[in-house]
């Protein structure tokens, strides 16, 4: 694949400095970028790489100083989305799309849309397995009979347990289980815990993507529910009966327990613990290991365990620091107030 500078900047909106002309056939990290490479420079932290790159041409914000000549600079107001921009463009991965691997197993009743039919650019690689009655809508929103929904990619041994339903352009990396059993035991009196049958299921809606050995169980009752857009990380632990909104982000790590409702737009960073039956705001920012024992009803950066404003939670972190300063500080006005009362009562 080559790529002319002038393509990129139509397509981006970037003003260009240098040889329009010239082409580009990969795409790199600033500090790796060979002689044909486009990179970018975002953050202030990779400046220290721009004056030895090897890139061709770069991405940078409006205004940045051009001290060299031997590289063509594209000005824009985000170089990251630019580069982004670019690589969905060009130079996204191509799947050899061969439909069912003879090695996936689809139970006899399962249901892929009306008739068994499988949609166009769908991947069911070897290894998965997909359970009665188990729906993959063309339109998961509207929930109507259709076929297989179109460009999905369900990767190497994932499980799909029956009547769960995935919608369009769902990804599933390997290793994902959707539909496992709740966590859902009750004490009998002899204080022996006696399973409850797990009897919903697990929809999944247009647009999500859910990172390898990432679990989602399904509903004791109704649905567990990721909304459209939703991307999930990998070693995610999502239980029963959670409700996620759209467009939500989920990194590594992170365990959300049960019926926990999540709203739309929130951002969750890795190891992020989320008690169960609470709820939390849209636009909502959680800071990595962080422990949500509380519903969060205001949007925000919350961060600590459990989880405090992100600028208080700071200023609680700084002074948890300080303490072995502030106990000497302490034991040394004590020592002042002894000497000072050993000395007023010698006076008196």
């Amino acid at each position: 694949m080559r790529v002319s500078i002038s393509r990129i900047a139509e397509l981006t909106s970037a003003i260009i400095t240098g040889d329009a002309s010239i082409e580009i056939s990969n795409l790199a990290k600033i500090e790796d970028a060979a002689s044909s490479d486009l990179t970018f420079l975002h953050q202030s932290s990779y400046h220290k790489y721009f004056h030895n790159t090897k890139a061709a041409a770069i991405f940078v914000k409006e205004g940045f100083e051009k001290n060299r000549n031997n590289i063509v600079y594209l000005e824009v107001k985000d170089p990251n989305q630019a580069f982004q921009t670019i690589l969905l463009k060009f130079f996204s991965p191509f799947f050899q799309l061969e439909g069912i691997a003879q090695s996936a197993r689809i139970a006899v009743d399962a249901r892929l849309g009306s008739n068994i039919s499988i949609g166009e650019n769908v991947v069911i690689e070897a290894g998965c397995y997909i359970g009665d009655n188990t729906k993959i809508f063309h339109n998961t929103v509207i929930l109507r009979d259709s076929s297989v929904g179109n460009n999905c990619l369900i990767f190497q041994n994932v499980s799909i347990r029956e009547q769960t339903i995935i919608g369009n352009n769902v990804i599933l990396h390997p290793g994902v289980v959707l539909g496992s059993d709740g966590f859902g035991y009750t004490l009998n009196g002899k204080g022996e815990y006696i399973k409850i049958p797990q009897i919903g299921n697990v929809i999944i809606e247009d647009n999500v993507e859910i990172g390898a050995n990432t679990t989602v169980d399904r509903a004791a009752l109704g649905s567990t529910i990721i909304k459209h857009g939703t991307k999930i990380d990998n070693l995610v632990q999502i239980a029963h009966n959670v409700s996620i909104g759209f467009d939500t982000v989920i990194s590594a790590q992170s365990g959300i327990a049960g019926s926990a409702k999540l709203g739309n737009n929130i951002i969750i960073a890795g190891q992020v613990g989320i008690t169960g039956h609470i709820e939390i705001a849209d636009k909502t920012i959680l800071a990595a290991q962080s422990g949500i024992s509380k519903s969060i009803t205001r949007s925000g950066i919350y961060f600590g365990s459990p989880a405090k404003e992100h600028s208080k939670a700071l200023r609680l972190e700084t002074h948890f620091r300080n303490l072995p300063e502030y106990a000497a500080r302490i034991k040394a006005l004590e020592k002042k107030i002894t000497e000072l009362e050993k000395l007023n009562h010698s006076k008196q």
